[in-house]
């Protein structure tokens, strides 16, 4: 197992480990900043001009010093790693572990220094100066920023990194006993399981829409109706929000490029609990109410819709039907 984490830290070394996407109605395809143990990658171009107006800095990989040495210390946490797994000293994997918890620390608080710094010292003489505004991203999830909204996630070469610190926490399980005991074991084995199976599938979970806060990413409307609302998430992590069916589709028309991994339709009969669009049951007609006329209700099951089928005059309609 260490030898399989040395390997993934590696690796890590000429993935990109984070990334921070930015997402405005002026760039619908978004941008990317990735952050490689070396260098910074995607639209850094782009974002320093636009950083440029509002007085932020600029970003260069030189500028950085721990561009200059974490690749190295990377490759010191891999070696010692597969040194450990050959040398095969308990006393060598509790300190493995811990030097990498506080490797892991000191650099996710040196992160978010930079990030402060970044997003608070600006420009006095800056194009756009908003008082009190600070543009400072996420260190991990969702932030608006203005127009932008920020994610910030960890990239392949982050979840390798994770992936090598679990396995580092899983060899000391085995090196202390806690793993002999059968009923130990298996609590830990599914513990861990558990949380791998969070971080592969945190990406197709819902985000809950915030009514009267969020805004609809088509119509930029402000979404206040828990019963028709919609969502799409996307591989890159980003999330889209809408007011109303027709304004999901729309999009979906408008953006055929973008690589979507999951689509959520608000429970008609609920409030504001979102489902997954490609099972959910659909009816269609003029007497169902919607904020952009899409007259178009989400159900659980078609026993759940069949009441409303009478009540409204609509018509069954199966989501592939919705999307011609």
């Amino acid at each position: 197992m260490l030898i399989i984490g040395g390997i993934f830290l590696a690796i890590s070394i000429i993935l990109p480990i984070w990334r921070i996407e930015l997402d405005a109605p002026q760039y619908p395809e978004g941008l990317t900043l990735l952050i490689y143990a070396h260098s910074l990658g995607g639209n850094v171009d782009i974002i320093n001009g636009l950083n440029h107006y509002i007085g932020m800095k600029t970003l260069h990989a030189e500028e950085f010093v721990e561009f200059k040495v974490l690749p190295y210390i990377i490759a010191m946490f891999a070696l010692l790693s597969m040194f450990t797994a050959f040398i095969g000293r308990k006393k060598l994997v509790y300190a493995l572990l811990a030097l990498f918890i506080v490797f892991g620390i000191v650099a996710m608080i040196d992160f978010w220094r930079w990030e402060y710094d970044y997003g608070h010292n600006l420009n006095p003489e800056a194009a756009i100066i908003v008082p009190g505004m600070a543009y400072q991203p996420p260190l991990i999830g969702f932030k608006q920023l203005l127009n932008f909204g920020a994610y910030s996630i960890p990239d392949i070469g982050g979840w390798l990194f994770i992936a090598s610190g679990l396995l580092m926490v899983f060899s000391t399980l085995i090196e202390t006993g806690m793993m002999k005991n059968r009923k130990t074991s298996k609590h830990i084995v599914s513990a861990l399981a558990l949380m791998l199976l969070v971080m592969s599938c945190s990406a197709d979970t819902p985000r809950p829409i915030k009514l009267n806060k969020d805004h609809c990413d088509f119509c930029k409307m402000t979404i206040s109706n828990g019963h028709m609302a919609t969502e799409i998430k996307t591989k890159k992590g980003r999330t889209y929000t809408f007011d109303d069916m027709a304004c999901m589709l729309h999009y979906m028309k408008e953006n055929k490029s973008q690589e979507i991994s999951a689509l959520y339709v608000n429970d008609f009969i609920s409030e504001n609990i979102l489902i997954d669009a490609t099972n959910a049951f659909f009816i269609r007609g003029e007497q169902i109410e919607s904020p952009m006329g899409g007259h178009i209700a989400a159900f659980k099951n078609k026993d759940a819709a069949q009441p409303f089928l009478k009540k409204y005059g609509a018509e069954e309609i199966t989501w592939q039907g919705l999307q011609h």
